[in-house]
Order: structure tokens, then sequence, then C-alpha cells
């Protein structure tokens, strides 16, 4: 089975990042993805094709100071 890095963790690898954060229960959160260390803005996540061994970094914005 193909895998892919989600946050550190192995995750079974998907289509797109889009379906990824469907997967997660994300694809209506606020997120920042970053794909192999380049940030993804949400309007190009349809569009990211994933492949074996991609790294990728979903963060939620924190509050508090």
């Amino acid at each position: 089975m193909s895998m892919i890095q989600v946050n550190g963790k192995a995750h079974a690898l998907v289509a797109s990042f889009s379906t990824l954060l469907e997967e997660l229960g994300l694809e209506k959160a606020v997120v920042a993805t970053a794909l192999n260390g380049d940030f993804i803005p949400a309007g190009q996540r349809d569009q990211i094709i994933l492949k074996a061994g991609d790294q990728i970094e979903i963060l939620a914005p924190m509050q508090g100071g």
C-alpha cells in the first residue's frame, strides 16, 4: 500500500489534497496546509494530486497570548 505522511504520521495515499482533508473531517475547517514544505493555498487544494511519500502538514490557527 502506498503511503504519505500527515503531520509526521503514516497515512494511506489518497487521490488529492481535498480528498485527504475530507477523510480527516477537515474539509470545512480553517487550516493552513503544506505539501513537501511548500504552502498550499485553500483555493489550490482541489488541484493537488498526492504521490506516495509526500509529506503533508495541516495546522490549525491557535489563539492566545
